[in-house]
């Protein structure tokens, strides 16, 4: 766990440099989450590939920055904590709005990006009346009042049995996130829109799906891959919207392909 100010704001991040100097992989997490829904892959990869992972503004340790924001926000502190650290070429795997973060980094900042991993995400995600009521519901109840609707798009029955100790746990996790950071990055979301910005892709892309996904379904991210020349385009079953908690080893392994398959 480290720091660094970053754009005005204080960025929690964790760095593990691989010794034979491979590739660098940045993950960039979903909204209502923080870094640590990457705990059970980052080992499986660790070694072979420098690693980052961060709290984006709003989320777990790092600072709230002034909200509602836009992902160009959420890009520039991606991009200012790569030049802090002094890396180019990475290999961003974002998901849900980590996905639209790297779609936005890959448009502004290319000399950062070497590949993409879009998982569980989109050009566009959702409609602006469907964020306007998520961000009213929050601000008048807080996270919890809609807790169950998101656990239901994030996992699978399976996942959320009451046996299941993990699960209260990343429901902890989403309802310890501040509601302003939020509801702030909720309003990113709806604002986003790299439609046209995706056919320009000009770097190995793979997208990844979970079948059960309530949030970004198979079609909706088969729609991105379908926009990015020569994308490649697959699907985890039985999974939800977070498939690195439901399935990290199946996770991992395509991510690692990919990786060979980008060297």
């Amino acid at each position: 766990m480290q720091f660094a100010d970053i754009n005005g704001i204080v960025v929690n991040y964790d760095i593990q440099r691989a010794e034979n100097g491979g590739p660098v992989v940045v993950f960039v997490n979903s909204l209502g989450t923080d870094s640590r829904i990457w705990h059970h892959v980052v080992p499986k990869l660790a070694g072979d590939c420098t690693i980052l992972t961060y709290d984006k503004r709003g989320h777990g340790l790092s600072d709230l920055g002034s909200p509602p924001y836009a992902i160009a926000d959420h890009v520039a502190d991606l991009a200012g904590l790569l030049d802090h650290l002094g890396l180019t070429k990475v290999i961003v795997v974002g998901l849900s709005v980590g996905g639209l973060i790297g779609q936005g980094l890959y448009a502004t900042r290319p000399d950062l990006v070497k590949a993409l991993v879009f998982s569980n995400t989109a050009h566009k995600i959702g409609t602006a009346e469907m964020w306007a009521g998520r961000i009213a519901a929050v601000e008048k109840g807080g996270i919890s009042s809609i807790l169950d609707a998101i656990m239901e798009r994030w996992f699978t029955p399976a996942f959320r049995s009451p046996d299941n100790a993990a699960y209260q746990g990343y429901c902890n996790m989403l309802v310890r996130q501040p509601v302003s950071g939020y509801a702030g990055t909720c309003a990113a979301i709806r604002d986003a829109d790299f439609t046209e910005e995706a056919k320009r892709i000009a770097v190995p892309v793979l997208c990844i799906a979970g079948s059960e996904d309530g949030s970004t379904p198979p079609a909706v991210v088969k729609s991105l891959a379908d926009l990015v020349p020569g994308a490649r385009y697959e699907v985890i079953d039985a999974v939800a919207h977070i498939p690195c908690v439901e399935a990290p080893a199946a996770y991992a392994a395509l991510i690692r392909d990919f990786l060979e398959a980008v060297e």
